[in-house]
């Protein structure tokens, strides 16, 4: 079983973990699974297109909801994700310091679809946004829209570079 697939399956027992801890979710615990697994899939293809480690893409898209999983609260999930996946993904064992400190960034700014990161940053926020948009989901934030607007108006190699917009 490849790394992915282990780490995915760690996150299901994280959210089924943290689901009884935390009943009270703004997410469903199936929600975050399928968010989890499809935001990964997009990631990979989008880290293969744009030249990044696509497992390590697929690694940071699965987890980039850590914080919501965590809390079970949308409000400010993305930094509140950032130190817990970093110790979720030292005691999976799967991950050397490097990737994770990679994946963490990712995690804690993916919610910031108007700022400009490393390239598994973007994909991280891109993939987000696909993932939400095929279940006919309406982008809550402008920026998401924006975002979403420019990844379909051809947008997929990660060239566009996003507005400046202000909140």
């Amino acid at each position: 079983m490849n790394r992915l697939m282990k780490l995915q399956g760690k996150l299901f027992d994280e959210v089924d973990k943290y689901a009884k801890l935390v009943p009270e979710r703004d997410s469903t615990p199936i929600y975050e699974k399928i968010h989890a697994v499809s935001s990964g899939k997009i990631g990979y293809l989008l880290g293969l297109q744009r030249g990044v480690d696509p497992d390590l893409a697929a690694a940071a898209c699965s987890c980039h909801d850590y914080g919501r999983i965590v809390t079970g609260k949308q409000a400010g999930h993305a930094e509140a994700g950032y130190e817990p996946v970093k110790a979720f993904l030292a005691e999976t064992g799967l991950y050397e310091a490097d990737e994770i400190e990679c994946i963490a960034r990712a995690v804690r700014s993916h919610s910031s679809k108007s700022e400009i990161g490393t390239p598994l940053e973007e994909i991280v926020k891109d993939a987000d946004v696909l993932d939400y948009h095929q279940y006919g989901y309406e982008m809550p934030r402008q920026e998401q829209q924006e975002r979403l607007d420019q990844l379909l108006d051809g947008g997929w190699d990660g060239s566009v570079k996003m507005k400046q917009v202000k909140l």
